[in-house]
């Protein structure tokens, strides 16, 4: 007779054979294994009749599982319930073309059958879809697997209010659209020459006169009359005239210039310089708190004493390389080395190197040290160390969701750019340490690498150390996530200024 565990392969590999990106309809499945997975926490429903495979660690109150599973599922409900007659409201389509990458609290299409229905999903987040076959556009066009109106669709039905609302995704998608595409619609599709006036306008608030000329000319040579207004009520967050390739290097300048004159005004001045062998030296002295305090954050159950035998040179790893107790040692043996290269790196910018040239050509060696000794002790594969991840990754906890892995390489040299530009030292570590965790270039390791990068920028502008306490991680995650949300960044501002102050009472 079969063992149990047996039964539960089987019912997985099933299942696993009927589902199509980990989303499955209840009717597909026989009783028996729907009953046995959803028991072992294998099968989640979200919907009546509608279930998503998951894996048996998901918290309840865990974030990521919806996260990872939600375009799935709408691609999946969506075609099974309207074929190709639907797409995303322009609003909606908008955000996907830009590169919004949030889950949305309610997502609104247009359907070419039916009436109006509002579908409630996990996580506080629902579905509305309405009837409206007129409207839909005459060619759809697919992001995440899902049918979207054309960029230079979208941009001319959409509300007045959302270049107010969502200034930011207006802006880059003005800054994304092909003129000659939006031409064609404002002049073949008469239901939106109300809006051009509106789309001249907003190309000009943009700096795009070209494309504003190019627009009125167009629209005059038609013998149209319109009238031009500028719908955004914020001046822009790039600079003039900027056009385009990708949204996701907009969205990242646009944060970068919306932040940056807040934390510099936040942000204590840089105190006076002391000499490179004493704050070398402090650097040293800080290091054990330092680990301990960074490595508890990510949930290592590290110890003082642990710490001190890795730095000393005594610790000699005995038991099965998979025990909690040998992967905490991996990751504090893995953080002293990664510790002192970072310490080698201060070494040179106090000696007059340049921060972000420095900190751009070291931080992968830092990540390699993070993680090489539980390379090495078979506790990760080798693969771990290649580089930028090559996959989507989803924050516990948060509602933040990183860019798509295909953007990290464009942001990542983007970031190093920006951080090499003339600003204040505080408001670049700032910015350094928050950017460089809202674009989460690797699969684990960021807050870590963060914290990091925080460190180095401060050291270039003369500040201590800083030691984010373990004890005020919950503020810590909170500033974050308002600032990866909400683009708030005065939070985290104050944050790390106040814990500088905490450091530097503790003695460093």
């Amino acid at each position: 007779m079969p063992e149990p565990q047996q039964f539960l392969a089987e019912a997985l590999r099933r299942v696993q054979g009927l589902a199509t990106d980990g989303i499955v309809r209840g009717p597909e499945l026989s009783r028996r294994d729907r009953q046995l997975l959803t028991k072992r926490g294998f099968l989640i429903e979200i919907i009546k009749g509608w279930y998503a495979l998951a894996t048996p660690e998901n918290d309840a109150g865990d974030t990521t599982f919806w996260h990872a599973h939600f375009w799935s599922f709408i691609r999946a409900y969506l075609s099974h319930r309207f074929g190709s007659k639907y797409c995303l409201s322009a609003e909606y389509s908008l955000d996907l073309w830009t590169g919004n990458s949030q889950t949305p609290s309610q997502l609104v299409v247009i359907a070419g059958k039916g009436g109006a229905s509002t579908l409630k999903l996990p996580n506080a987040t629902s579905l509305l879809i309405y009837a409206d076959s007129k409207n839909l556009p005459t060619k759809a066009e697919t992001i995440h697997g899902v049918q979207v109106m054309p960029l230079a669709t979208a941009l001319t039905r959409v509300a007045p209010s959302f270049f107010r609302n969502s200034a930011d995704n207006a802006e880059i998608a003005v800054r994304l659209v092909n003129p000659n595409e939006l031409i064609r619609i404002l002049l073949s599709e008469k239901s939106s020459l109300v809006s051009v006036g509106r789309l001249i306008g907003a190309a000009r608030h943009c700096g795009l006169t070209e494309q504003a000329k190019q627009l009125t000319d167009d629209i005059t040579a038609a013998g149209l009359e319109f009238k031009e207004s500028n719908p955004f009520a914020a001046p822009p967050r790039l600079s003039l005239g900027t056009r385009l390739n990708t949204p996701h290097a907009g969205r990242l300048k646009a944060l970068w210039n919306q932040m940056l004159p807040i934390a510099a005004n936040l942000f204590p001045e840089s105190p006076k310089a002391s000499k490179p062998s004493a704050y070398l030296k402090s650097i040293g002295e800080i290091h054990k708190r330092d680990a301990y305090n960074s490595l508890s954050i990510e949930g290592y159950q590290v110890t003082p004493e642990l710490i001190d035998q890795i730095e000393s040179g005594h610790w000699n790893p005995e038991a099965n390389p998979t025990d909690q107790s040998t992967i905490n040692a991996m990751a504090a043996k893995g953080y002293f080395e990664a510790f002192q290269t970072v310490s080698a790196s201060i070494q040179e910018i106090l000696g007059g190197q340049p921060v972000s040239k420095i900190a751009n050509r070291n931080f992968p060696n830092w990540y390699r040290k993070l993680f090489s000794p539980s390379v090495q002790s078979g506790l990760l594969s080798a693969h771990t160390l290649a580089g930028f991840r090559n996959r989507p990754v989803f924050i516990r906890g948060s509602h933040h969701i990183p860019p798509p892995h295909e953007a990290v390489p464009e942001l990542m040299e983007l970031l190093f750019q920006l951080l090499d530009e003339e600003a204040p030292a505080g408001a670049k570590a700032i910015l350094a340490h928050f950017l460089f965790v809202y674009i989460h270039p690797y699969s684990d390791g960021n807050g870590r690498i963060g914290r990091f990068l925080l460190n180095v920028f401060l050291a270039a502008g003369h500040y201590p150390w800083t030691v984010i306490r373990v004890e005020k991680r919950s503020q810590y995650m909170t500033a974050l996530e308002t600032a990866s949300v909400k683009g708030d960044i005065s939070d985290f501002t104050s944050f790390i200024a106040s814990e500088m102050e905490a450091s530097k009472k503790h003695g460093n």
